[in-house]
């Protein structure tokens, strides 16, 4: 499967005259909880030619391929993918700390470099705390519930977690924040929920696991009363993002 989307990325290249400066997992397998069916969900930024940004009519700073039922892979323009940076998007974190890569060129470390100038706890906090909300609400409150969707609702109460702790990125395993922030006494329970959600399909329906559903009652209001309570005094500098940016186009030429 990795040489299929290695050349998938290489067509892409040549078909849409772009240059791929990272391409990396970005779903379940890179969180590590893949099911045997979970699809591959390939992410990559990408660069175009000087012209491409010098045009009247603008071009489109995405691209969309839905490959098959197995594969799914999109990218963001570089233009794109800095100016959500400076508003410190989550997203852009995990892909930059994806442990799946399938392309990357030097680009990618000195992005890495820079992340944390323009990092904001609070504005993270808020997307991983409403990615939960939602999930747990439309979810996990019948008695029969998916058990894929425990994960979409765990792993952000955990990145939570990690990031009023300390203040940085979570990790993108979630053995990493199991291990740091999972209360000890449900580790036992959530190892279970593990082991059967990457041994079933992932449509596969549980009762209702009562000690992780208390847990989320809990946590979740409780998250969301302590990032009300952060300052959110982050400013960022466009400066390095634009050379960054400059250094790219013209490294390319």
């Amino acid at each position: 499967m990795r040489e299929k989307i290695q050349e998938q990325i290489r067509r892409i290249e040549e078909s849409e005259n772009i240059k791929i400066l990272l391409a990396v997992e970005s779903g379940s397998r890179a969180w590590g909880f893949a099911s045997p069916d979970s699809d591959y969900d390939v992410r990559f930024v990408y660069i175009r030619r000087t012209e491409d940004y010098l045009r009247l009519d603008a071009v489109r700073d995405v691209i969309e391929l839905p490959i098959d039922d197995i594969l799914d892979i999109n990218g963001w323009d570089l233009q794109k993918t800095l100016r959500l940076l400076y508003k410190s998007n989550p997203t852009l974190f995990e892909w930059f700390s994806s442990p799946i890569v399938y392309q990357e060129t030097e680009f990618a470390d000195k992005l890495r470099d820079l992340m944390m100038h323009y990092f904001s706890s609070k504005k993270t906090l808020y997307h991983y705390i409403s990615m939960a909300e939602k999930n747990y609400r439309g979810y996990l409150k019948g008695e029969l519930v998916r058990a894929k969707k425990y994960f979409y609702v765990l792993r952000p109460v955990l990145a939570c977690r990690w990031i009023l702790d300390r203040g940085t990125p979570p990790p993108m395993l979630f053995s990493e924040l199991i291990k740091e922030e999972l209360p000890v006494e449900l580790i036992n329970a959530v190892n279970q929920l593990l082991e059967l959600k990457m041994n079933s399909s992932e449509v596969k329906l549980i009762k209702r696991i009562t000690e992780i559903n208390e847990y989320l009652d809990t946590s979740i209001p409780s998250i969301k009363s302590a990032v009300r309570l952060l300052d959110d005094s982050h400013t960022s500098e466009w400066n390095e993002l634009n050379q960054l940016f400059l250094q790219e186009v013209i490294n390319w030429e």
